[in-house]
């Protein structure tokens, strides 16, 4: 939906500043960080880089095991059943991850809308 009302507020230096860092810490803008609160989600932070990396490995086992599979399809020697769960278990996992760490959560803090 295209943002079409304007809406213009004024803040002490300490709540802008206190703004500023909020929407640093979960590599937001201002704008979608109000718009995050006001719809009742609390953004997390930003996951660290040691995260990032471990994602990063994680998708690429899950990449590594769809080539398995494509293999083990076009050869018919590797227990596929077996494989194609392994393969939804590290996607499982993967999307348990994403969640915990970037994920923003649904907030009581207004209400419920």
């Amino acid at each position: 939906m295209r943002r079409t009302v304007k809406k213009q507020y004024w803040l002490t230096p300490d709540e802008d500043a206190e703004l500023k860092k909020k929407a640093k810490a979960t590599c937001l803008t201002e704008a979608a960080l109000t718009r995050f609160l006001i719809n009742g989600f609390v953004p997390k932070q930003k996951p660290d880089e040691k995260v990032e990396e471990f994602l990063h490995q994680l998708i690429m086992l899950g990449n590594n095991l769809n080539k398995l599979l494509a293999k083990a399809y076009s050869l018919n020697f590797i227990d596929t059943p077996i494989l194609q769960k392994e393969m939804q278990k590290w996607n499982q996992f993967q999307l348990a991850v994403e969640k915990e760490f970037l994920c923003p959560e649904k907030s009581d803090l207004f209400g419920d809308k």
